[in-house]
């Protein structure tokens, strides 16, 4: 009798106080899941850039630099994709009303671009309804 075929995946997990010494863990857990999973550069360097991104806003704008409160970072990977998810314990925002930072009056802001450029780097990038998690694809 054949085997079904079955998709495993792995899971990791990694819970981080609201503080920005807390990047350098999850950098190391990037670095380890895309060795243990030949992750191309390219992707590797979209994956290190739209996380640093992603967690860096949980920690300051979701959880106003409370090192009581923590971020909850998850990867599941597969032969063909990796999913994080990146989840602080702030009151969200309203991702579908950003201000356009294109937009020739805003294209020398320093700030406001974070979004944008998750949407830009990630495979698919999906916000819940309160908008404080967000889930990061990537094709490996």
């Amino acid at each position: 009798m054949e085997q079904p075929n079955v998709q495993t995946s792995e899971l990791y997990t990694l819970q981080l106080p609201s503080k920005y010494e807390s990047i350098s863990l999850l950098e190391n857990l990037i670095e380890e899941v895309a060795d243990k999973y030949n992750v191309p550069e390219d992707t590797f360097a979209n994956m290190m850039t739209c996380l640093n991104e992603a967690v860096t806003n949980a920690i300051v704008h979701g959880n106003k630099l409370d090192p009581d409160k923590t971020v909850i970072i998850n990867a599941e990977v597969d032969t063909k994709r990796i999913i994080w998810t990146i989840t602080d314990q702030g009151q969200g925002f309203d991702y579908n009303n950003l201000a356009d930072p294109t937009a020739p009056d805003r294209i020398e802001e320093l700030t406001g671009r974070g979004v944008f450029i998750l949407k830009h780097l990630a495979d698919q990038c999906i916000f819940n309804a309160s908008g404080n998690e967000v889930e990061l694809h990537f094709k490996i």
